[in-house]
């Protein structure tokens, strides 16, 4: 209904939502292809909130593969957009994920 509307923020929202239930079922590949495109989704909208939180998610899936590196500038980038947007409660899930990925 989201992509009929032409509602992108919405969409975003049921691609990440989506990527949640995915997760649960263990399809590692269709997580990330979810989360990159709400992902997208909401950079094209400016949502930075938004763009923060899913980075976070996409930070988790570095790490689980074995990309230190990648899920730490994930983190940073998410740092700072969340900053810049006010968004402090995203700001305590970085936090929270540095400490969950030993990246504090």
């Amino acid at each position: 209904m989201a992509t009929a509307a032409r509602d992108e923020l919405t969409l975003s929202y049921v691609l990440r939502h989506l990527c949640f239930a995915e997760q649960a079922a263990g399809r590692v590949h269709a997580v990330r292809q979810l989360l990159t495109e709400s992902t997208r989704l909401r950079r094209k909208l400016s949502f930075t909130a938004g763009v923060a939180a899913n980075l976070i998610g996409l930070a988790d899936l570095a790490a689980s593969d074995g990309d230190r590196e990648a899920a730490r500038e994930l983190l940073d980038e998410a740092a700072g957009l969340a900053a810049g947007s006010g968004a402090h409660g995203v700001g305590r899930w970085i936090v929270q994920a540095r400490d969950r990925l030993g990246l504090a």
